[in-house]
């Protein structure tokens, strides 16, 4: 007893005892696959899928995360035989041996599903599925485009909601097949020829649904090539909701069925009449309230509006009333003048100087000033013909008078010098009356030598 007790053994938690399980169970068993019957399947409000997995001999409880439930290409349903990839680990709180379901596939389809992911993850890679290479649909496209089976039912779904919706807008249909051999490359085919062809704005690829060997012809790749290379814009409605193809993450939208991508592709008349009408009302609304307030300044301005007549008449009695007031202001002007004109004659009589004596020195200034004027006229007339006299004697014709004569060259100078001139230059004397012409026959001589 007391050697048991010296040596103890270490004691364990259950928690601890659980997250050592666990972690056994995840290190030691890889990620494999396990195949078995789906039973008490309930699917959560988090989307998170509970189950359990049975054979004839066993069974054992799994989940499947919503991130990884939203991608499953089916919907899950109670006593479907399927194929999952799980990891097996354990649940710590309540000690419950569970498998965490990372994808899962019908059973017997493993091969099929396993070409899907190859396929998704390869375009996926080049980029063929990006969102940078979605185009947005036309709001109001003049055609449309339908790619599949004349006798398919999904055409005719297609169409009755076209007609429904938009009946104004035609309809182009590519026939194809939708399933079978060599269904892939004519789909891809008429997808090519549309774009070629471009006589419609938005275009429909479209079928039933199915099992997935029905719709594997939507997973090939030359369709989904013929998709992203398409210069239409494609909605891609194959199958129901569950059902999901290659095709529709290559195209610009996927709908979750035929009849969802009609709504998807056309404007719904119903929305655009009750639109339509919406903008009438607004309208009408609006021009009646405009109308309103037009009348309302329509009134206004009448009653304001006076008539000639009456213009003229109250113009009339402003002007007598304008000329009354100016008269009475002419009045009390002149009043007011006429006392200031008295006030100041009084003073002016009362200051007025004596004329007599001022009339009498004016008389003598007068005979003053005649006196001075005269005197000054006579003496100015003397010094005028005193220097009249002068300048006669300076005047040259005087001198000519006397028998004297200018002589001149014939541009017109005077000749003071004999010795400017030269024999034989030709010369123009003035006299008192008239000139003469002469020619200079004798070389000059100087003034010492005539005497």
């Amino acid at each position: 007893m007391t050697a048991f007790l010296s040596s103890p053994q270490p004691i364990w938690s259950v928690t601890e005892l659980n997250r050592a399980v666990k972690g056994l169970l995840e290190r030691e068993l890889p990620l494999l696959w396990v195949s078995g019957e789906i039973s008490n399947l309930t699917v959560a409000a988090s989307g998170h899928c509970y189950f359990s997995l049975k054979d004839a001999g066993a069974q054992v409880r799994c989940i499947m995360f919503r991130n990884r439930a939203q991608l499953l290409p089916f919907r899950p349903k109670e006593g479907l035989k399927v194929e999952a990839r799980v990891t097996v680990s354990l649940y710590e709180a309540r000690g419950d041996y569970q498998l965490n379901v990372e994808s899962m596939r019908p059973a017997g389809l493993g091969a099929l599903f396993e070409a899907f992911e190859k396929l998704k993850q390869k375009l996926a890679l080049e980029g063929l599925f990006d969102g940078e290479r979605k185009r947005s649909l036309p709001a109001a496209p003049k055609a449309i485009g339908i790619v599949t089976s004349p006798a398919a039912a999904a055409l005719r779904d297609v169409l009755t909601t076209l007609a429904r919706r938009a009946p104004h807008i035609p309809i182009v249909l590519y026939p194809t097949a939708v399933q079978g051999d060599g269904a892939a490359v004519t789909i891809a085919g008429m997808i090519a020829k549309a774009g070629e062809r471009a006589e419609v704005d938005v275009l429909i690829v479209c079928r039933g649904g199915g099992s997935i060997e029905d719709l594997w012809a939507f997973n090939e790749e030359v369709v989904a090539r013929a998709i992203a290379a398409s210069p239409i814009p494609v909605v891609s409605g194959v199958g129901h909701e569950t059902d999901f193809t290659i095709a529709d993450f290559a195209a610009d939208v996927r709908a979750p069925t035929p009849t969802a991508a009609a709504e998807l592709t056309s404007p719904d008349r119903s929305a655009q009449i009750a639109a339509v009408q919406m903008l009438i009302g607004r309208w009408r609304r609006t021009m009646a309230s405009r109308l309103q307030s037009s009348a309302q300044r329509l009134d206004y301005v009448a009653r304001r509006l006076v008539h000639p007549g009456q213009r003229i008449v109250r113009q009339r009695q402003l002007l007598e009333a304008a000329s009354q007031r100016m008269r009475l202001s002419v009045r009390r002007v002149l009043d007011k003048n006429g006392w200031a004109l008295r006030g100041l004659s009084q003073r002016h009589a009362h200051y007025r100087p004596a004329l007599a004596p001022m009339l009498a020195r004016l008389t003598g200034l007068q005979y003053r000033l005649e006196t001075a004027v005269q005197r000054g006229v006579m003496a100015r007339t003397g010094a005028l013909e005193s220097a009249k006299g002068r300048l006669g004697a300076l005047n040259p014709e005087a001198v000519l008078a006397r028998g004297y004569s200018l002589v001149s060259t014939l541009d017109g100078r005077l000749v003071s010098d004999a010795a400017s001139l030269k024999v034989g230059q030709a010369v123009k004397m003035t006299f008192a009356a008239g000139q003469a012409g002469a020619i200079v026959s004798e070389a000059p001589v100087e003034q010492g030598d005539l005497f």
